[in-house]
């Protein structure tokens, strides 16, 4: 398409995000350490979960980087991560 002599190409690109969370139960003996390989080995039991809510979850504007605790890469196209109450957490 050839555009004329006195025109401007205007464009737009937004992101937007889905966010969603779930609670596993670890076993009382677990140390904080231990828990992302923890998860890691039995993500069988929950990944399908998750992936089932974030598929009927809102889709909200915005990386969602600076909305939710930890989630914080936004040149990533995903992010998983796992966040105990005592606020020590990580990447999955």
């Amino acid at each position: 398409m050839e555009m004329a002599k006195n025109s401007v190409t205007i464009q737009q690109r937004s992101v937007y995000h889905k966010y969603t969370e779930i609670e596993v139960e670890l076993p009382e003996n677990i140390k904080e350490e231990d828990v992302s390989d923890y998860l890691m080995s039995i993500e069988d039991s929950w990944v399908d979960v998750l992936d089932n809510l974030i598929n009927q979850t809102e889709i909200v504007f915005g990386s969602g980087v600076h909305d939710h605790e930890g989630m914080n890469e936004p040149e990533s196209d995903s992010e998983w991560r796992f966040q105990l109450p005592n606020g020590y957490g990580g990447h999955l």
